[in-house]
């Protein structure tokens, strides 16, 4: 689950309700990716594509590898200029019932992938290794 497995502090986890649907949606699907949306139609869910479905490049980073177990890691991925603003943040992939807008494959499961967050204190933000 962790970004950065150097110094123990990740950047983004998942819940294991999350899990539980990833692991569901990876024997359908194959391997998975998330980007993070920064709103428009998708508010500013986590959006769960086929892993390379959603083209990533320079203008977005790498937040963190989501390990589920039993299958392929899961990468994690946001624009760069929406890190600028969450960079403080540590995000958990979470799921709850209902559905959500837009193209991220849970959508008829009946559930949607949300973001919970809270700030990194001031001894984790010190341990953190830079999103390039």
């Amino acid at each position: 689950m962790t970004a950065d497995q150097t110094v123990g502090i990740e950047r983004v986890a998942v819940t294991d309700a999350a899990v539980e649907v990833l692991r569901r949606l990876t024997a359908i699907h194959g391997p998975l990716m998330f980007h993070q949306s920064g709103g428009c139609c998708d508010g500013s869910s986590p959006m769960c594509y086929p892993a390379g479905e959603f083209m990533t490049g320079q203008a977005d980073v790498q937040l963190g590898v989501l390990e589920i177990g039993q299958t392929a890691p899961i990468e994690f991925w946001m624009s760069r200029k929406q890190f600028e603003y969450w960079s403080h943040t540590h995000l958990t992939v979470d799921v709850v019932p209902g559905r959500g807008s837009g193209f991220s494959v849970e959508a008829p499961e009946g559930v949607r992938f949300i973001i919970r967050s809270r700030l990194f204190s001031d001894d984790e933000a010190a341990g953190l290794v830079p999103v390039l």
